[in-house]
This record gives structure tokens, C-alpha cells and sequence, in this order.
């Protein structure tokens, strides 16, 4: 049996175990393996033995929100197992938590030896991507203390401090050396005829700078009681379709997935909140696109997210460009990371302002979420904030000076700074790649949205009827440009992209769908590009691929250009609706529902752009999210776009 990784998550806490419950630590599977807490392994091994062997699985962890397998010794026919071993895993706030079961199968006393081999290297989740990059951490040490119940594991780097507490009930036996660096946790079990006994572990991670007196859950029942409390919590008043029972299914398995999938942040005034994180297991941390779209798809059911997150980015404004170009003043943030190698400015993604539309998407939702709620304390709240994002479209963005939003490669950062941010990803039909100057078609879309609803902000909230007629002539500028220099008569569609001097890069791709979202393109575009969207060549039959296939740029399994991306259909599903197209929206949100159920009615964050008339369930593309918030909240977005039918 191959021993596939399981994630538990729980916040900015997830642990990705193997099918026994255990953590190797083996790098450069491409694949995370351990205990995670703003983004540093708390936890590198974790591995069970019994009587000095590994146990074979009889039940395999399975992918859900709690970890149980079932193990017994190794034995042939002719000798069934003494005892069979019942373990349970989950993770809480900075914690992690198993209990073992030791059940006898013989009529007589008997011991069993159970022994936990544990170890933390408090690696950076930077050293374990697939680039295979090293970092210098000149100074660096760890040290290991056993304790009366256990064993600390504690790290240390100038300032930096970081620990990893593991206690046992009962206390371990013996406390061993391996001559790794690892500890062996030993305890000799007695065992009553067909008795049982119990263990209890607990780990708690203290990253740096954590400075909360933490809970640890008492069992992984507690733990999972707790999260299935916070899940029905987040569902409570959420009127699920009843004539549509797989897309009920599939927004009350996002709605779960988005209770836990939120992490801590900070507002201006020094607040504590809690926002969508990316996804795990790479990206449990707050990234800007993301949180936006999950809140604005969320926005008619959870509008709290909302509330969270427009504070939490305005917090993280850039005020001006300190060590990085692209921390421009105004600019929201693209990406915020709180590990060892972000600390000491190793990786720039500390605070990273790579993104061109992370700014116009914070004022899409800051508009959308008072014309939804009809609470205007954020807007008021927010309003310098607001008008410092516009300030940088229109400045440092390139509104003003180009025309539309401009981005240039980061060098040490991302190359892209749209939603397609991988490298190639912007690209002709022939995978010829521009340089220099990017003026990405789908940010020119939420620039145009941003503006008119900061417009009406303006009008209805600020009493600022100046700045408001000024947006708007803004906006109905930037829509006759941008219909005149992206529209490509020869296919009736909108490029992708245009360079630096304006050539228009050729690809036909689903960021066209964004423009409908947006509203940019007049009607009679915008229903000749939803129409194109639903060839064979653009429908998978599990949604739209990001790149039409035939040209020679396209990929089925190709991040960006040929695969199914969730969000980029719920985006694409709501612009349809926007433009009268229902029949096309539903045809799209059917897709999707279809291939959520063929997952447990969860959607990840990308599936390989193979079609269905090839292949009868939808294939999955290599080292997706399979927890991401965008995902999570897609089934809400299809429910907002075309109801329950």
C-alpha cells in the first residue's frame, strides 16, 4: 500500500500524516509530511512501532476532517495479531493531539511495547518545495530536554525562537536516543485478558513570537468535536437548494472547509481577526486574492468573512515603497508569511506586494459588501484607505500613464502578478512568452469594477460627488480603450494580455470570462465571448480550461495553461448570469457540482484540463490544494449565479 499523505487542519495549524498516522519527514517528495504552524514544521517525525516493528494497517487513514486507522502487529495466517491498535489523530490551535487504543485478542495477560519515534527540525515550508533550494542559518541550534511526561524540542536562531512541547498520559517508560537527533518515547503496556489500555499524546507548537497561553484539546474527540461545533456554527441560516441536493451537499462541504480554513490576522486598530487563509497545505497564511474572492463568493451567506478581511488588508496597505519596488503606496498586499526565512528577509514574501489586482479586488468587495449589507461603518472606516488604493491604479498602477494596470516581472519574487501568477502563464498561442511591461486583460476588468463602485461609495457614503464623477469618467475611459486595443477581430474575443508596447498577446484563455464578471465588455461582446467560452475547445465538460485547447501554449496538465481552475468557472459563471446567458451558467455550475461529487462534494484547487468525453471523472492535477478557501466558496458563487436549478 502506498503511503499517501492525509491533511488535518485546523486554521494556521495542519498536520499531513501517512496512512498509519505517521510523519517520516522525508524530503523532496514534493509533498509536505509533518505538524505545520505558520509555516514551520513542528513536528518532522512521528513514527509508531509496536514490539520494535511498524504495524501493518488494517484501516487506512482516509481523507476527512478526522484521522482514525487501524493497526495490528505483523503475523502471518497461522498467528492472528495478540492485540489490535485503534488510533486517533487531530490538530487544534498550534496543537496536535492522538489517542492510542491497545485492545488484547488473547485469553491471557499480556505486555505490548509501544514506542514513538518524534523529532521537530522546525524546517521553513520555503525549504520544501519542489525548487529544491537551500538557505544559510548561520547560527542555528537545537536542543532536546526530556521531561517528567515527555520531551521539548526547541530551536533557536539570533532572535528566533521557536519550541515543540510533546507530553504523554501515562508518562513515557523511558525517554531514548536514536543517534538522529530524534527521541524514541517508550512505554510497556500490561494487558488484562481481551483488556484495553489507552495513551494519550499532546503537542503544542510555539512558533515565534507566540505569546498566547494555549488550549489543548484533552482527547482527538474533544478536538473533533470542537471543529464539528465551528462547522455547524458557520452553516447555521444557510438556506441549501432543495431541488439541487448535490449542490446542497457541495456549498455545506465548502461551508465547512471555510470554518476551518481561517487564520489569525490583525486589523488597523491592532484588532484580532480571522480571515480565509490560501489553502493547505502550501498557503495556509493570508493571501490577498484569495481572501478577497472567498469573501465576495461568500458574501450573501458569510458576509462576515467580508468583515474580517477588507480591516485585516487595510492593516497591511503599503504606506510607501521601504525595501521592495513593488510596495507601492496604496497597494494592498499580495502575501503575508510569518516563518523563519520571511523573518530574516531570506524569501521577500514577509509582507510581498506582487499583485495588480489584489488592489482593485479590496474595493470591488469594500463596494459590494455595503450595497449587500447595508453597513456603512467599513466604508467610513476604510474610506482613506479606499482612496489610497484608487490613488495607486491610478498612479503607481498605470491607469494614468498607460491606460490600463501595469505589472513588470519581480525579480526574486513573481514573474506574473495576475491570478495566473506561474511562470509562462501569460503567453501567445504559441507559448512565446512577452517582456517587459504586462497589461493583463482580467485586472483591467476588476479596475473597472473597483472603479464605479468606488464611485458610488463615494456618491452614497463619502458625499463626495467630485471624486465620484471623476471615477466614473474614469471607468467609461478605460472600457471604450480597452474594447478598442484587446478586442482580436480575426477571433471575435479579447486578448489575453497586452505588452509593453501595446501588442496584444494572442492566447485565447478564460480570463475572458472576468471581463463578464466585471461588466467591462458592451452586451454584444460579452455574449459572443460566453458563447466561445462553451466550445469543445475552451469545456472540458468539468468547466473551462484556462487555455483553449489546439494551441500549440496548451497543457492538460499545465498549471495555467489547460487546466480547470474552480474559481476562474464561478467567476466566469456569474459574468454569464450577468450577460443573460443562464443556460451557459448552468451548464457550467453543473459541471463543477458534478465533479465535487465525484470528490466527496469538495472541489480543489485545480483539476488537469482532460475532458469528459475522454475520461469519465475528472482527473486531478499534481500537487493541487485539495483545501482551498477560493474552492471552498465556489458552490456559494454557483448558488448566487444561478439558484438551485
Amino acid at each position: 500500500m502506498s503511503d499517501r499523505h492525509h491533511l488535518l487542519v485546523h486554521g494556521a495549524t495542519f498536520a499531513a500524516v501517512g496512512d498509519r498516522g505517521d510523519i517520516s519527514g522525508v524530503r523532496g517528495n514534493g509533498s509536505p509530511d509533518g505538524l505545520f504552524v505558520r509555516d514551520a514544521r513542528h513536528l518532522s517525525r512521528w513514527q509508531l512501532t509496536v514490539d520494535g516493528a511498524v504495524p501493518e494497517v488494517l484501516t487506512p487513514v482516509t481523507d476527512s476532517d478526522a484521522a482514525r486507522c487501524v493497526l495490528v502487529p505483523r503475523g502471518g495466517r497461522q498467528e492472528p495479531p495478540a492485540h489490535t491498535l485503534f488510533r486517533r489523530q487531530a490538530v487544534g490551535d498550534s496543537s496536535f493531539v492522538e489517542s492510542l487504543r491497545v485492545t488484547s485478542n488473547r485469553p491471557e495477560p499480556t505486555t505490548v511495547r509501544l514506542a514513538i519515534t518524534a523529532d521537530a527540525d522546525f524546517t521553513d515550508q520555503f525549504e520544501l518545495r519542489s525548487d529544491h533550494r537551500t538557505y544559510a542559518k548561520p547560527g542555528a541550534v537545537r536542543s532536546r530536554e526530556v521531561l517528567d511526561d515527555g520531551i521539548e524540542f526547541t530551536y533557536r536562531r539570533a532572535e528566533w525562537r521557536s519550541r515543540t512541547t510533546i507530553t504523554a498520559d501515562p508518562a513515557p517508560d523511558a525517554v531514548e536516543e536514536t543517534g538522529t537527533g530524534a527521541r524514541r518515547l517508550v512505554w510497556t503496556l500490561g494487558l488484562d485478558p481481551h483488556g484495553t489500555t489507552e495513551l494519550l499524546l499532546r503537542v503544542i507548537a510555539r512558533p515565534h513570537g507566540e505569546k498566547r497561553a494555549l488550549r489543548v484539546p484533552r482527547d482527538p474527540v474533544a478536538q473533533d468535536e470542537q471543529l464539528l461545533a465551528a462547522e455547524g456554527e458557520f452553516m447555521e441560516g444557510v438556506a441549501f437548494p432543495t431541488s439541487w441536493p448535490e449542490l446542497a451537499a457541495a456549498c455545506a462541504r465548502g461551508l465547512a472547509d471555510l470554518a476551518a480554513l481561517q487564520v489569525p490576522a490583525t486589523g488597523p486598530d491592532g484588532e484580532e481577526l480571522r480571515v480565509p487563509a490560501g489553502g493547505a497545505p502550501w498557503f495556509l497564511t493570508l493571501l490577498a486574492r484569495d481572501a478577497l474572492l472567498t469573501s465576495l463568493f461568500a458574501l450573501p451567506y458569510r458576509p462576515e468573512l467580508a468583515a474580517a478581511t477588507l480591516p485585516a488588508l487595510a492593516a497591511t496597505q503599503a504606506a510607501g515603497t521601504g525595501l521592495s519596488p513593488v510596495a507601492q503606496p496604496g497597494k494592498i498586499v499580495h502575501e503575508v508569511r510569518h516563518g523563519e526565512l520571511a523573518h530574516f528577509g531570506q524569501v521577500p514574501f514577509g509582507r510581498y506586494y506582487g499583485s495588480v489586482d489584489a488592489t482593485p479586488l479590496f474595493l470591488i468587495l469594500l463596494g459590494a459588501y455595503v450595497e449587500r449589507t447595508g453597513d456603512q461603518v467599513p466604508a467610513r472606516r476604510l474610506e482613506p484607505h479606499a482612496r489610497a488604493a484608487v490613488g495607486w491604479m491610478l498612479d503607481h498602477g498605470g491607469l494614468t500613464s498607460r491606460g490600463y494596470l501595469v505589472y513588470r516581472a519581480d525579480e526574486g519574487g513573481l514573474a506574473n502578478q495576475n491570478w495566473k501568477d506561474s511562470p509562462g502563464a501569460i503567453c501567445c498561442a504559441d507559448g512565446t512568452r512577452p517582456t517587459g511591461a504586462v497589461m493583463a486583460a482580467g485586472a483591467q476588468g476588476y479596475a473597472y469594477d473597483a472603479l464605479r463602485r468606488t464611485a458610488w461609495l463615494g456618491r452614497t457614503v463619502w458625499g463626495d460627488e467630485t471624486y465620484a464623477a471623476l471615477l466614473e469618467q474614469v471607468a467609461a475611459d478605460l472600457r471604450d480603450r480597452f474594447q478598442r486595443d484587446f478586442w482580436m477581430r480575426e477571433h471575435s474575443f479579447p486578448a489575453l494580455a497586452l505588452d509593453g508596447q501595446g501588442r496584444q498577446i494572442d492566447a485565447l484563455a478564460s480570463d475572458a470570462g472576468h471581463l463578464l464578471w466585471s461588466g467591462l465588455l458592451d452586451k454584444e461582446y460579452g455574449e459572443v465571448v460566453g458563447r466561445r467560452l462553451l466550445e469543445p475547445d475552451f469545456f472540458s465538460g468539468w468547466g473551462v480550461r484556462t487555455l483553449a485547447a489546439g494551441q500549440a501554449a496548451y497543457h492538460p496538465l499545465s498549471y495555467h495553461r489547460g487546466s480547470v481552475w474552480p474559481h476562474d468557472n464561478a467567476l466566469i459563471t456569474l459574468g454569464l448570469a450577468r450577460y443573460g446567458l443562464h443556460d451557459e451558467a448552468r451548464t457550467v455550475a453543473r459541471s463543477l457540482i458534478d465533479a465535487a461529487t465525484v470528490a466527496g462534494h469538495r472541489l480543489p484547487e485545480v483539476l488537469a484540463g482532460y475532458g469528459r468525453d475522454t475520461h469519465p471523472e475528472p482527473v486531478p492535477y499534481p500537487h493541487a490544494c485539495v483545501r482551498e478557501s477560493r474552492s471552498a466558496a465556489v458552490p456559494l458563487a454557483l448558488l448566487t449565479g444561478v439558484g438551485g436549478v
